[in-house]
């Protein structure tokens, strides 16, 4: 049944996410508070993809621009050069899709992994990030993983347009094998929250933070996990009141999790105040009002 007006709040959230391998594209969740969630149009996708070496849509980024549109990028492939992208003023009507060369020219690219768009205010323009490996680059941690085709670092470029990119070039090497690298904004500074990714010679497949001056470092040492025991990937940070959360992919026990901080430094682990719809994958969340919220929840 379709909402009365005046029971849609002014403010919500929105939290894009995939299933399974993404063949199905991306589906929406929405919560008052963010930590109840409900799907939308009846759990059916909102744009299934058709562009990318495998026509997939996994680990979708949302980031509004100062025209008001909302720009999503995703993981087109396991194994692609490529990312895939399209943009929306309401979700329900998408641009034409296509796909980014982020890596087309590096010969040794084995994948272009979980891209994160995000605008940055001070330098005004677009900021994407992913994890890629290159062929025989960083031979210090090319056994931290199960295969040596799987050691990444965060590569990034940057864009006003969405046409006209910089040059890819190297964005974080922590020292070691890392993906899932996403920005938020704290004050003057800059949050940076990744998933520490190896395997051997000690497990870690964990969240940890670092931090940066500007939206480009330098880049702090990584924190200690703050993701718990589990194997955690795809982190979502945010801020709510006072607190600032993090969600992320329970992904062994097909479940989502979360941490919270009102300092940035002591986490408190909040997995059981979260109700998600069952089998989300790795999501990120935005903030809407509720010009945006009505439409969807008319669907």
């Amino acid at each position: 049944m379709p909402f009365a007006s005046a029971e849609v709040p002014e403010k919500a959230y929105l939290f894009p996410h995939f299933y399974w391998n993404g063949d199905s594209g991306m589906h929406l969740a929405w919560s008052r508070d963010g930590l109840s969630w409900e799907l939308l149009n009846d759990g059916k996708s909102m744009i299934t993809p058709v562009v990318g070496e495998s026509k997939l849509l996994r680990d979708p980024s949302v980031a509004r621009g100062p025209d008001g549109a909302y720009h999503m990028v995703w993981t087109d492939s396991w194994g692609s050069k490529t990312i895939g992208y399209a943009s929306t003023k309401d979700f329900i009507n998408w641009s034409e899709q296509k796909t980014i060369p982020v890596m087309v020219h590096e010969e040794g690219a084995q994948n272009s992994w979980a891209p994160e768009v995000f605008w940055d205010p001070d330098a005004e323009n677009f900021i994407i990030l992913w994890s890629t490996t290159l062929k025989g680059e960083f031979p210090e941690t090319a056994l931290s993983n199960r295969r040596p085709t799987r050691n990444h670092r965060i590569y990034c470029t940057t864009t006003e347009d969405f046409e006209r990119f910089a040059p890819t070039r190297l964005y974080y090497d922590g020292g070691f094998n890392v993906i899932d690298a996403v920005l938020a904004k704290d004050g003057a500074d800059w949050l940076m929250f990744v998933k520490h990714e190896q395997l051997s010679p000690t497990t870690q497949k964990n969240i940890r933070l670092v931090r940066g001056k500007t939206s480009h470092g330098p880049f702090s040492a990584p924190s200690n996990p703050i993701s718990g025991d589990y194997w955690a990937e795809g982190p979502s940070p945010f801020k709510l009141g006072d607190y600032w959360y993090v969600y992320f992919d329970k992904h062994m026990f097909n479940a989502y999790g979360a941490v919270r901080s009102r300092d940035l430094e002591n986490w408190e682990d909040v997995s059981e105040t979260l109700s998600f719809p069952k089998d989300v994958r790795h999501g990120c969340f935005i903030e809407v009002d509720r010009s945006i919220l009505e439409p969807l929840l008319a669907l």
